[in-house]
């Protein structure tokens, strides 16, 4: 049975492709850190489709009431940020997300693809 943020990962991951957002991947890290739950990456291709994407999971998350308890990046879009304590988004540019590699950092997660 799913709980309640791995529901709303999955939600993410989908509001991530309606904006076409590319290479979705939602990290199951409950079991590797008491940091968050679950780590969404992501590639966007450039910086206004990367401001879409973060408004567009922003304004569909707060219909449920949910808010970021903190975001960074938004200044030079090249990795933004969405921290919402259980979850943690991060939306990167194809160099950024490239040279930080986070999927090789959490490799021992539990790995979950989203694509259309």
């Amino acid at each position: 049975m799913k709980n309640l943020s791995e529901k709303i990962s999955n939600k993410i991951g989908n509001l991530i492709l309606d904006k076409k957002g590319t290479n979705i991947k939602i990290l199951d890290v409950r079991e590797l850190t008491s940091l968050t739950e679950f780590f969404i990456v992501c590639t966007s291709d450039s910086s206004p489709k990367t401001r879409a994407i973060t408004e567009y999971i922003k304004d569909e998350l707060k219909k449920n009431k949910l808010i970021p308890w903190h975001i960074e990046g938004l200044e030079s879009m090249e990795w933004v940020l969405l921290d919402y304590v259980n979850i943690v988004i991060n939306i990167f540019n194809q160099d950024t997300r490239e040279y930080y590699n986070i999927e090789r950092l959490w490799s021992d997660a539990k790995i979950t693809e989203i694509s259309d």
